[in-house]
């Protein structure tokens, strides 16, 4: 009960985190002026992958002149682009503290921070030299201002790599803004499920059939009215922990939705499971007959009904 106790309190604690997060750094944007842009974070970055990346491959093409048009939208996308970077490095200032507090991140956190701002500094050069070019429109020499902005953009292209790779690499690896970005305490919840999940997944392909069992059923105590997580829980009695019984008693407690279909058919196969645990096949086959009658194409009915004991072969 202690144990259940303080997993409940850690999860509060963890949900006030998430929304005072939010709370401080709109109080900072008040202070600052500045509009908060740190929900929009990712929003932000796929704009300035988007465009940056294709106004550095139509300047390279422009070089060719083979179609004028390439170069005013080179010009175009590398001006919006640039301002999108700025932006983008904005709105991940205003999203870094809360990542940043998490135990072991704050390395990868400064490290894609770094190539962030390199990234914009890069191309506010590009920026000034494509403007400089559209000022100086009817010089002769216009032209090496459009081969050092290419130039330019390929160091940029690089540091826009590395910039979206550190970026992927904090959310990915180290969970870095997920369930806290919006600042709603569902999203920390379900950012904890997936933990949970996650790991008695990784526990049972490990072969830790106990730790994975014990996962699984914190998931149950923490989730009772999530139905997906309900019938983990049974799976779990029915693979981790080989109790039979028990997985028959905790999908008795399982109430569907009538007109759910996909979670009616993984109950009944847990069911027909559980049967033919606890030494009664004939259980399973008359549950899995029933499924073959309503789906008479389903390979996977047909399967576990291959793998019954048929009847004096016990």
């Amino acid at each position: 009960m202690r144990i259940a106790s303080r997993r409940s309190t850690a999860m509060k604690l963890t949900r006030n985190l998430a929304t005072g997060n939010l709370q401080q750094a709109t109080a900072r944007a008040r202070i600052t002026g500045m509009p908060n842009l740190a929900s929009y974070h990712p929003q932000i970055v796929h704009f300035v992958l988007a465009l940056l990346a294709a106004g550095v491959l139509l300047r390279w093409i422009a070089l060719a002149g083979k179609w004028p048009w390439t170069s005013p939208a080179a010009a175009a996308l590398l001006l919006a682009g640039t301002l999108t970077a700025v932006a983008a490095v904005k709105s991940g200032t205003d999203a870094h503290g809360p990542v940043e507090r998490i135990p072991g991140v704050r390395a990868a956190v400064m490290e894609h921070e770094e190539w962030g701002e390199r990234t914009r500094n890069v191309f506010l050069a590009v920026a000034v030299l494509e403007v400089l070019a559209l000022a100086f429109a009817g010089r002769p020499w216009r032209r090496w201002l459009y081969v050092g902005s290419a130039l330019v953009g390929l160091g940029g292209a690089y540091s826009l790599y590395e910039a979206g790779a550190h970026g992927g690499e904090l959310v990915y690896t180290y969970a870095g803004g997920v369930g806290t970005r919006s600042g709603d305490s569902t999203d920390v919840a379900r950012l904890y499920l997936a933990g949970l999940y996650q790991q008695a997944q990784l526990d049972r392909r490990q072969g830790k059939a106990a730790e994975a069992a014990e996962l699984f059923a914190q998931l149950v105590r923490q989730f009772p009215d999530n139905l997906d997580v309900q019938l983990l829980g049974a799976e779990s009695l029915v693979l981790d922990r080989k109790d039979g019984k028990a997985a028959l008693v905790a999908l008795g407690k399982v109430t569907l939705p009538p007109d759910d279909r996909r979670l009616a058919l993984r109950r009944d196969f847990l069911a027909a499971d559980a049967w033919a645990l606890v030494g009664k096949p004939d259980s399973a086959r008359a549950i899995l007959e029933r499924l073959a009658v309503a789906l008479p194409d389903n390979p996977r009915i047909r399967d576990r009904l291959s793998k019954l004991p048929v009847a004096g072969n016990r």
